[in-house]
């Protein structure tokens, strides 16, 4: 920075790793230490995360180059990428550029699927973030990537999630852009998610006075007077346009120097744009062409493809690459030729009148096209160059957006709707764009687009082609939250003769999915059956819809049973039939949550990981965060607050990321309750705030029933059961919503008995009581209902016997307010051992609280022991305390101790039978509880504390 490129180079040879600064390197003595404080702990074991922000010339790519070279001396590894404006479009190209990948991009799918394309984003970013753990796993590396105001939509994607996931190795990001370079939001949500995660961000700025004498000085080899340090001003400190204005002015004469200082021979200062562009007017003629021709291929760019571009052999070239070289405008990177620095190719491309310049991009464009393979490289050119009417480039365009579909759907939609402008309105293949322009957006959840365009689309579509856009219009439409749009999009398809069977299927699955929202199950049963008493003409996907429906039927009818039959039947399909990616899940899931319901909670935790294996092997990125909320239920089920609420955290991220806004109100849900059992009210209230400021589809059909919880459980717990009550006034007063709630949340049956008659609302109490009977009575197979009714009935008629058989149940949770709630009965009774009895039975609800770390319901019982005038010191002692070793779970000693034997993530995640994603969270967990920031200061603590964890016993 701030020296010629000769003095630069001379630098990169000789600067000290400890050094501020040096002839090359100027002006920035603290960004430059952060850089070496990072470095350093790389070495130890610790990895963070840099970003660099500046004007362009400001000096932020000499900063990651300065950095690599100090990494690489250092003794790490160093990967480097950037971006630039015609790779944006080559989904993960800066990543894959630095680790040495080749692009990860799917084939294209010529076959037309508009009931919704696979998604493979997150197979994508895991296919680069395997190899990357693995290398870190090995040494501490540094990985720069520069000019990500260019970078295409999948990289901002990986980037979230790679740095944190791999948070807990020696990696150091260095992550650069160029201010006011117009990235627009996604890149600006990247940024300050990361700050707020704890990267340290920087703005570097102009070089202040004695960085520009210092600079003046290494390029005149004199101090210099006042009237050269003037030259700041014109180019308003920037590094690369200081130097650049000196070794020009240099050139020419224009200073004076003697014993040791500098001035100006004459007074005449010149803009520094002017200088840039002089230096250009200087070159030959032929050097010059060579250099617009170069520009337009890239600030990188092959010299086989420029040669091509000029119809000239590379030898013939020759001559003209040695004077661009000579004169600083390109230099050599890899196998490539680079312009020196974008100001430099910036100038060039504007020197090509527009014009000129979009044919040059057609030239381009039809170039690459004609080489055949990827069109993804032409399409950066097309955008530039493509016309109205131009059929060639048009073409290239769909070609472009059908290959990325798949990979990067952002890109696909931004290419599609781009053709769709240059389509003129009798376009043949409109429609076809239209097409592919619809599935990107749906996949990218631009909802309200998707459907505006298929249903201009279906005005003018061709009639073999309407039925599969009309199937799409209603998976949007369900998707948006409008059932009944969708089933009548549904039933208008079905209605038509000669429809193909898999669009017969996906228009009966919208039906019935859409039937099951609504809670029309008068119309839902009567079509299930219909489609299941002849199966021969219809379609899989049928046949899952009618039954998943029936089992959500059998819920509300009471009937637990029947629907276990009906879910397994359904997965049967699923397994040995023809089914739909996108609907195979759903089985494996609702199962998963019959088995938590009924406190079979082993066998809901292999429905989950099945589930789990099939939407990344299908690559179903819109239900990428489902498997680790389910996890988070089934955890809140066991009693396991902790993991809980990591498995929570983790599915909010991995929903974050991806913009699936229902499914981060689900986990928003499940932390409040989290947070009001671990006696964290505010948080509690945070969450339940953020969750209601979030408009979202009802993507996933429990999330409602959370949410209406733990806000009636709040407002319980500040005192106020009348409003908890009314909150919860549609499942007091609905008998279906009853049998649902306390099907598949059990524990419900007592809380909500006792909240109403704490409001005086005696009928809902009974009403309650009375739902809770009838589930016991209809499931005799599934005991854990028999054990709910008689803590309902307990509470309500005030049975001790009753709620001595409740404290017997598997749910710990549920157990323990048992106990307490036949301690507060025992409390208030008359007779000589009823006080003993009380305390008893609150001593039992406290420990089973204590054990679950459930201070809000440890404090209730604490203070109803204290009202019995016992007091006991070991309570507090058998608390989890909220630092160290004895902080941590089971879980995250477990995974600590994996990672003490040296496995990666992935490999401790495959042994637990987790997520990847969900191990990176218990250990950002651990890392706070232990005060460290490394694997090797985990591993040290671990064979201090507890060795026969490493010995894997």
């Amino acid at each position: 920075m701030g020296c010629s490129s000769h003095c630069a180079h001379e630098a990169a040879d000789e600067f000290d790793f400890c050094r501020s600064s040096w002839p090359g390197w100027r002006g920035r003595a603290w960004e430059w230490e952060l850089v070496v404080g990072l470095l350093t702990a790389a070495k130890v074991g610790r990895g963070g995360v840099l970003l660099v922000e500046g004007r362009s010339g400001v000096g932020k790519s000499r900063l990651l180059d300065i950095a690599a070279t100090a990494a690489a001396r250092a003794g790490l590894e160093v990967a480097q990428g950037a971006a630039d404006e015609l790779t944006q479009l080559i989904p993960l190209a800066p990543l894959t550029s630095a680790l040495g990948e080749q692009g990860r991009a799917l084939p294209a799918d010529d076959h037309m699927n508009l009931s919704g394309p696979t998604d493979r984003r997150l197979l994508l970013v895991e296919q680069l973030q395997g190899p990357l753990e693995q290398r870190v796993a090995q040494e501490p590396m540094l990985l720069t990537l520069d000019d990500l105001h260019w970078a295409d939509p999948i990289t901002l994607l990986a980037l979230r999630s790679m740095t944190r996931d791999l948070a807990s190795y020696p990696l150091v990001w260095m992550l650069s852009r160029t201010s006011g370079s117009g990235d627009g939001p996604h890149l600006d949500y990247l940024f300050n998610v990361l700050e707020r995660d704890g990267a340290i961000r920087i703005t570097l700025q102009a070089l202040d006075e004695r960085a520009v004498a210092d600079v003046v000085t290494d390029v005149l080899g004199a101090a210099p007077e006042p009237d050269v340090l003037a030259l700041a001003d014109i180019v308003d400190g920037n590094p690369f346009l200081l130097v650049d204005l000196l070794d020009k002015l240099n050139s020419e004469g224009v200073f004076h120097i003697a014993e040791g200082h500098a001035r100006m021979v004459s007074a005449r200062l010149p803009q520094a744009q002017a200088v840039t562009q002089k230096r250009l007017e200087e070159l030959s003629t032929p050097i010059r062409h060579l250099l617009q021709s170069a520009g337009i291929l890239g600030r990188s760019f092959s010299v086989k493809d420029l040669a091509e571009m000029l119809s000239e052999s590379t030898s013939a070239l020759l001559p003209m690459l040695e004077g661009a070289m000579a004169a600083g405008i390109v230099e050599p990177a890899g196998d490539q030729l680079t312009f020196r620095h974008d100001l430099l190719w910036q100038a060039v491309v504007e020197t090509i009148p527009a014009p000129v310049r979009r044919a040059l991009h057609h030239d381009a464009a039809e170039m690459l096209l004609k080489r055949g393979g990827s069109a993804v490289p032409a399409a950066a050119h097309l955008i530039h160059s493509a016309s109205r009417g131009d059929d060639s480039a048009l073409l290239g365009l769909d070609r472009a957006a059908r290959e990325v579909l798949r990979s990067s759907p952002q890109t696909a939609a931004d290419l599609a709707l781009r053709a769709l402008e240059l389509s003129g309105s009798t376009d043949p293949d409109w429609f076809g764009r239209a097409s592919t322009a619809v599935d990107a957006l749906t996949v990218i959840g631009r909802l309200s687009e998707a459907a505006d365009l298929a249903r201009a689309a279906l005005a003018r579509a061709p009639a073999c082609h309407a039925p599969r856009l009309r199937c799409a219009l209603a998976h949007i439409l369900l998707l948006s939250g409008r059932p009944a749009d969708a089933i009548s999009e549904a039933e208008s398809l079905l209605a038509q003769n000669e429809l193909p069977e898999d669009l017969r299927g996906f228009a009966e699955w919208t039906m019935f999915w859409g039937l099951f929202w609504l809670k029309d199950f008068r119309k839902g049963r009567h079509r299930a059956e219909a489609v299941l008493a002849d199966r021969e003409r219809h379609a899989d996907a049928a046949v899952v819809g009618a039954l998943l429906l029936l089992a959500r039927l059998a819920v509300v009818e009471g009937r637990i049973g029947d629907s276990y039959a009906h879910l397994r039947e359904a997965l049967h399909v699923t397994e040995h039939g023809t089914v739909e990616a996108i609907h195979r899940p759903y089985a494996r899931l609702i199962l998963s949550l019959h088995h938590s319901a009924v406190r079979e909670f082993d066998a809901a935790d292999i429905a989950i990981q099945a589930a789990e294996e099939e939407i990344n092997d299908l690559g179903l990125t819109v239900l990428a965060a489902q498997p680790a909320l389910f996890r988070s239920v089934l955890n809140l089920g066991v009693g396991r607050l902790d993991d809980a609420a990591a498995e929570a955290q983790a599915g909010k991220m991995i929903a974050e990321e991806l913009g699936t806004h229902g499914f981060i109100r689900v986990a928003l849900s499940i932390l409040a309750v989290i947070a009001l059992r671990q006696g964290d009210i505010d948080a509690a209230v945070g969450h339940i705030e953020r969750f209601q400021s979030i408009h979202a589809a009802p993507e996933m059909r429990f999330g409602s029933v959370w949410e209406k919880w733990v806000m009636a459980a709040v407002a319980e717990a500040q005192g106020d059961p009348g409003r908890a009550v009314d909150v919860l006034h549609a499942i007091y007063t609905n008998e279906e919503e009853r049998r649902w709630a306390l099907l598949t949340t059990p524990l419900t049956a007592a809380w909500m008995t006792r909240l109403a008659l704490a409001a005086a609302n005696r009928p809902y109490a009974q009403a309650i009581v009375d739902t809770a009977e009838f589930l016991a009575r209809n499931n005799p197979d599934f005991p854990v209902f028999a054990i709910t009714f008689a803590h309902a009935r307990g509470i309500f008629h005030q049975d001790p016997g009753a709620l001595a058989a409740a404290v017997d149940q598997p749910e710990p949770w549920a157990r323990a307010s048992a106990a307490e709630d036949l301690g507060v009965l025992w409390a208030g009774a008359s007779g000589a051992d009823a006080s003993a009895k009380a305390v008893e039975s609150l001593v039992e609800a406290l420990d089973g609280f204590e054990r679950m770390g459930a201070l809000w319901d440890v404090a209730r019982v604490r203070a109803r022991l204290r009202a019995l005038g016992v007091r006991r010191r070991h309570w507090v002692q058998s608390q989890r305390p909220s630092s160290g070793w004895d902080s941590l779970t089971d879980t995250e000693r477990a995974v600590a101790g994996l990672i003490a034997r040296g496995m990666t993530n992935r490999q401790a995640a495959e042994r637990m039978f987790l997520s990847h994603h969900t191990v990176s969270t218990h250990l950002r967990r651990m890392f706070g509880k232990l005060g460290i920031a490394s694997r090797a200061e985990l591993a040290r603590i671990v064979a201090e504390e507890c060795p026969e964890l490493i010995k894997g016993s």
